[in-house]
């Protein structure tokens, strides 16, 4: 294998294992499969949404909720601040 190869997947595992301080989502949408129904879940800036009915009332859900601990510590600090004030509204 070449050296710079070798090189760049070095890097990637570092970067990979740093990922807290380095990768911080901006926007991306996610198909979600849940218990009744495939909804799609969007993160745009510091805004989730998400195409359940749930969403509409309360403006989190289950599935913004369950994305927001998978992307633990690697969401942007909006993102992180707007979900847990919407979870401290419905609770």
């Amino acid at each position: 294998m070449q050296s710079s190869l070798i090189g760049k997947i070095e890097k990637a595992r570092r970067y990979a294992e740093e990922r807290e301080d380095r990768i911080k989502f901006q926007a991306f949408t996610v198909r979600f499969r849940g218990e009744n129904d495939e909804h799609e879940v969007t993160l745009d800036g510091s805004r989730w949404s998400c195409t359940c009915d749930f969403f509409d009332g309360y403006g989190t859900c289950c599935h913004t909720m369950a994305l927001e601990r998978v992307l633990d510590g690697m969401l942007p600090r909006e993102a992180r601040e707007s979900a847990q004030l919407q979870a401290q509204a419905v609770g």
